[in-house]
């Protein structure tokens, strides 16, 4: 056997008797509602056999970049099965559990996105029914238990139910599942409802590394009174998997090969979508009362017939799929934009802005309904989830205008790009037939252009896409994106076995209590020494008891002062030396938490060893940037609710030396709020407050009113952190001065007064309806304010300047036109108070209009000087060639147009001799009705014949020679119109 490393499996003893299910039957289950579906589930393992039911969490993934959305009920419990939960927390506790999570399937790896509308079943949002052993009960209390609640708490029909096991892999050597086949057997499922299946049903795998298992499937007929075997897994509609139970028995190596893992555990998950269709007596989930009033919703606001449940592409059969499109969406989008994932341009947020254009095409062009009709759905979803998912409640109107706004913007996007692609076909370099996959695919990435509407729209007029050349950058682009979503784990963190192994050996997890215990002398921090015994070495995925030099490890210490890297704030920097080695200094490079264990990543400068004894050296400085950052963003995050109110909810932070940034659901602050916020900070920073923290349990935590926290799984007992008010008085409910109070692990100052000053130095929308704010602190926040007050006087003196001497040359006009630019440039990239930089934006641009105004002006008068000295030399011909003095391509192509508005009929081209670059100008306009000669045929000609491009339309064409006698070119440029025009 290939790597297999085995020892006997067995479970725990059964807790179940082997034959409680329900006889064998032929009568239909009784028709239950959704929600009834879904409280039986959860009633049935929570009540009669003490799991804990455990909330969804959201559809974006808690610290987890390899995924862009939630997408099956285990994501959130990976760090249990991964050994990494913190020890601490509630979720370390887990033994029995059970949820109704909700998931998305519409980008990465599970994608249904294209599939939704097409059939009956396929969805982008679905509930995922589940329950779960973290080393509890194994194969036959789980299978005993989704037997009896199917037939006899759902009443499902036994001999409508087939059940598929795990066959084995002779390649990788996993043994057929057995044990799984003689429990089933035990429970009463006959042999020819007992089928055995290979890896690719049945063996199921987390990812290319990891906890794995041999899972069984229950199927069910729709059919029934038959034997409908040969039909599992099959693809027919009519036999359906309802139930998959994951034995997570074995890791998968980095190397591909199998160990037995030392915990087993079990994973189920059933969609509650396709459980409702069986119980209600369905072919159709969209038949079912979790779809039901949303269709009827659709149809009230659309001009087509209701629904039918047909399918097709064509006539009533795409109507109904533009129904199910509809239906599906608006759920996803609903739940996604619930939970903070907006409508955006990369990852979850751009797969949320693809369905969101899908639905609205849909909307407008097969169901006919107007414009605002997607989220005028919501309410709707908000009553069939609202009381399961509340939030769907609570977030209902910004939903509604976050869809609002997105489809108007894409409608608007719709013309745009109806206009490129007509520019596009119009152009002379356009190869006939074939459109641009350049053009395509930056209409489709940029705008959000759907690439068959390209396609639909192409057709029309006999044109079809380089479709090789659009493959081939869609490749590209997805490699840039699963090279950024990748994110893969650090390359010394602890996999489950090496925990496992960890605990075997009795090492005890890190302690880490130091790195709070620092104190102020006279203004000063003072942060504790730390001498620490090396416990465990973890190099090439692997535990060792030694590294050489230039060898990359991890290092486990029995307890440490260094912050590993959570909360939103960076790890702490700084080295080891080690005892008898004083003068050889080992860097840590990153500071990690894995299970309990704070693993130290260094890139060893010498022989290590466990056992040694080290000093750890905290690079202090860059410690106390990180606690002034960290509690500067508890301030900020306190007066952005006071000031916009309790609305507003935190989504990301990362905090690090040099700056923090904040992410918050609000649509954007205007420069009045960003002063008020900026006045409000400060104001705590010169008071001085204490930061007071403390830890406490839990749930007497959550009981402090105002407390703040986010989307995160925190230990027990938790810390936390307010400034001012003591955490004794606001247990106590005492009413005193509202303040900042947050569960954090971060490290945080002891007075306010050290952070000095803060300055938001950027506010910008990430997605609609988040905000993300960047701020500086201390010295930065001076400097940044020194830089706004200096851009500031530079902007008065330069419009002073403007307003006082109007330009009376072209020079003149371009030199202010030149500063205004230069200006615009500072005030983008130099760090400033956003609020100035607004304004300042603002005035500038007022500038710009001015200046250009002004060099529009004179370059129109000089051009039309120029076209009046060349109609009184040579008169209105109807073929003028010639040449001016002039530097600039604009006064040129302005004198084109004075002389072809002078002589309408005429074919007119100037040349000019750029004195500084040394290039030949081009310019040229022919008449509206020129039947044979185009101007940028023209101008392309001549500009070729010079060494040089030229582009344009076909009455008005510009471009540039490299070098050339203007003189002999002019005679060219000449007989070249004339052989084309006869003239």
């Amino acid at each position: 056997m290939l790597g297999l490393v085995l020892r006997g499996i067995s479970g725990p003893p059964a807790r179940l008797s082997a034959r409680s299910a329900r006889p064998f039957g032929s009568s239909p289950p009784p028709e239950m509602s959704a929600a009834s579906v879904r409280s039986t589930f959860l009633d049935f393992f929570q009540d009669k056999h003490r799991h804990r039911l455990v909330p969804s969490s959201p559809v974006r993934p808690r610290g987890d970049p390899s995924l862009l959305f939630v997408n099956a009920g285990m994501n959130q419990f990976k760090p249990v099965f991964l050994g990494t939960a913190d020890p601490r927390s509630e979720m370390a506790s887990y033994q029995r559990v059970v949820n109704s999570q909700k998931c998305v399937r519409a980008g990465g790896k599970h994608n249904d996105l294209e599939d939704v509308g097409r059939d009956v079943y396929h969805h982008t949002f679905f509930e995922m029914l589940g329950n779960w052993s973290f080393g509890d009960y194994f194969k036959k209390e789980a299978c005993c238990m989704a037997w009896s609640l199917l037939t006899e708490h759902y009443g499902i029909p036994a001999d409508r139910l087939y059940v598929s096991y795990f066959a084995g892999d002779a390649v990788s050597g996993v043994p057929a599942d057995e044990e799984t086949r003689h429990i089933w057997l035990e429970i009463g499922v006959p042999p020819g409802r007992l089928l055995p299946f290979g890896p690719k049903e049945n063996f199921w795998e987390m990812g290319n590394s990891g906890p794995c298992g041999p899972c069984t499937e229950i199927h069910y007929d729709h059919v029934g009174g038959r034997d409908a075997a040969a039909l599992v897994n099959s693809d027919s509609p009519e036999v359906v998997e309802i139930w998959n139970l994951v034995f997570m028995q074995y890791n998968r190596e980095v190397d591909h090969n199998l160990r037995q893992l030392p915990q087993f555990s079990v994973d189920t998950g059933m969609g509650l979508e396709r459980l409702v269709s069986v119980l209600q007596g369905k072919r159709s989930n969209y038949d079912t009362d979790l779809f039901t009033p949303l269709l009827h919703a659709i149809h009230q606001r659309s001009k087509v017939g209701p629904y039918g449940g047909r399918l097709g592409a064509v006539g009533l059969g795409k109507v109904d799929t533009a129904y199910r499109v509809v239906a599906d969406h608006v759920r996803t989008l609903s739940v996604c934009i619930a939970d903070g994932v907006h409508p955006g341009m990369s990852g979850a947020e751009l797969v949320v802005r693809r369905v969101l254009r899908r639905a609205v095409r849909f909307c407008a062009e097969v169901l006919q309904a107007p414009q605002g009709t997607l989220a005028s759905l919501v309410p709707t979803v908000a009553h069939i989830l609202g009381d399961v998912y509340p939030e769907l409640h609570r977030e209902q109107n910004r939903i509604m205008d976050v869809i609002n706004e997105n489809e108007a913007h894409f409608l608007s996007s719709l013309q745009h790009g109806s206009r490129l692609i007509q520019r596009t076909l119009n152009r002379k370099d356009y190869k006939h037939g074939v459109f641009p996959a350049s053009v395509a695919w930056s209409l489709h990435r940029d705008l959000g252009f759907p690439l068959d509407l390209v396609d639909i729209m192409l057709e029309e007029k006999e044109v079809q896409v380089d479709r090789e050349e659009l493959d081939r950058l869609m490749k590209e682009s997805q490699k840039v994106t699963s090279g950024l979503q990748s994110g893969g784990p650090s390359q010394v963190t602890l996999d489950i076995l090496s925990l496992a192994e960890l605990h075997r050996r009795g090492v005890p997890h890190t302690e880490d209590g130091l790195k709070y215990q620092y104190r102020l002398d006279k203004d000063r921090y003072v942060f504790p020494a730390c001498c620490a015994t090396v416990l465990a070495l973890y190099a090439g995925h692997t535990l060792v008891s030694e590294v050489t030099e230039g060898q990359r490890c991890g290092v486990i210490l029995d307890q440490t002062c260094f912050y590993s890297e959570q909360g939103g704030q960076s790890h702490d920097r700084g080295y080891f030396t080690r005892d008898g080695l004083q003068d050889v200094v080992y860097p840590v490079e990153a500071v990690v938490l894995a299970g309990g264990y704070v693993v130290h990543e260094v890139t060893a400068t010498d022989y290590l060893k466990t056992g040694d004894q080290v000093q750890l050296h905290l690079d202090q400085v860059h410690r106390l940037s990180c606690m002034v950052n960290h509690t500067a963003t508890h301030l900020l995050n306190f007066a952005l609710r006071k000031v916009l109110g309790a609305s507003v909810q935190q989504r990301g932070s990362k905090v690090s030396a040099d700056r923090l940034r904040f992410d918050f659901s609000v649509k954007s602050l205007d420069k009045s709020q960003l002063q008020q916020v900026d006045r409000c900070v400060n104001d705590i920073i010169r008071a001085n407050h204490i930061v007071h923290s403390q830890e406490l349990p839990l749930r007497e935590a959550n009981r402090i009113e105002g407390l703040r926290t986010v989307d995160e799984v925190y230990p027990d007992p938790v810390r936390v952190v307010s400034v001012e008010v003591q955490v004794s008085e606001l247990l106590e409910g005492e009413t005193g001065p509202e303040t900042s109070v947050e569960l954090c692990c971060g490290t945080h100052l002891l007075q306010t007064g050290a952070i000095e000053d803060l300055l938001i130095v950027s506010e910008r929308q990430t997605v609609k309806g988040i905000s993300r704010i960047v701020a500086v602190t201390r010295r930065d926040a001076k400097r940044a304010r020194e830089e706004g007050q200096a851009l500031s006087q530079e902007v008065s003196s330069l419009s002073a300047r403007m307003t006082d001497s109007a330009p009376s040359s072209i020079d003149a006009a371009q030199r202010f036109a030149k500063e205004v630019g230069l200006l615009s440039d500072a005030v983008d990239n130099t760090p400033l108070p956003q609020w100035q930089r607004s304004d300042l934006q603002g005035r500038l641009k007022a500038l710009q209009r001015t200046s250009n105004t002004a060099v529009r002006k004179l370059e129109a008068r000089e051009a039309a000087l120029i076209a009046q000295r060349l109609l009184e030399k040579a008169g209105r011909k109807a073929l003028q060639v010639d040449s001016v003095e002039t530097d600039s391509l604009s006064i040129l192509m302005k004198t084109v147009n004075q002389l072809s508005a002078a002589a309408p009929h005429s074919y007119v081209m100037l040349l000019a001799h750029q004195r500084h670059s040394g290039k030949v100008l081009c310019a040229c306009q022919v008449p509206k009705d020129s039947p044979t000669l185009s101007a940028c045929d023209w101008a392309g000609a001549v500009c070729r014949h010079l060494g040089g491009v030229a582009g344009g339309s076909v009455l008005v064409a510009k471009g540039t020679g490299t070098s050339g006698d203007i003189a002999e070119a002019l005679g060219w440029a000449e007989e070249f119109a004339r052989q084309e025009t006869q003239l």
